[in-house]
């Protein structure tokens, strides 16, 4: 059958075929552009004569969306391509029930969601899908550094050690003058008295 006969099968059962006979890793996955991403998915019911499909929505997967043919692998290990692809950035491999496909130098036009398929008879077997994400840079998950505090620290410490204390007004510098002065003369006088006494004493003791 033609590719573009399945494109069209794919389009009206993508939404609507989800089953656990295809385990499909990982869900998710975020690649830096010129790298490679690696999709895989296993069959849990070993079958014969099985040939898998790997195919992509650029869109958000829907009844409607757009499903591009990107390559089909038979038990005779042979790849069919789709018509788009460039054959040396995309290989499908097989070891066991697990089936690999490799997308080497991906770019941001390469995201979307992926998807392998299984043919039955009748019904179609899909996987769960893996979302595809290119970007130039990936996200860091490193947390934020908290700034140093010791800064702080040695400011506050310089305010304490600099700051002035309460200055002196007028009134209470004059009290302290006169009181410094009152001291001064009154041992002054205490000191006059002294010598006169004694003076006396000597000529009494003379007499």
């Amino acid at each position: 059958m033609q590719p573009r006969l399945w494109l069209l099968l794919v389009a009206q059962l993508s939404a609507l075929h989800s089953s656990l006979a295809l385990h499909q890793t990982p869900g998710s996955l975020m690649v830096q552009t010129h790298q490679t991403a690696i999709l895989s998915c296993e069959m849990k019911t070993s079958r014969t004569n099985m040939r898998i499909y790997w195919l992509r929505q650029r869109q958000a997967p829907s009844l409607n969306s757009h499903h591009e043919f990107l390559a089909l692998w038979d038990p005779m290990q042979r790849t069919v391509y789709g018509n788009n692809v460039v054959q040396k950035e995309l290989t499908v491999s097989q070891n066991g029930p697990r089936f690999t496909l490799n997308l080497t130098r991906v770019k941001p036009s390469d995201s979307g969601t992926y998807f392998c398929m299984v043919v039955g008879n009748p019904e179609l077997t899909f996987g769960k899908g893996t979302q595809l994400h290119v970007v130039d840079v990936l996200p860091t998950t490193a947390q934020p550094t908290k700034k140093p505090t010791t800064k702080k620290k040695v400011r506050r410490i310089t305010n304490l050690l600099t700051r002035k204390g309460p200055s002196c007004s007028p009134i209470t510098l004059g009290l302290l003058v006169a009181g410094i002065v009152v001291l001064l003369v009154s041992l002054s006088v205490a000191i006059h008295l002294h010598c006169l006494w004694r003076r006396a004493r000597l000529r009494f003791v003379k007499q």
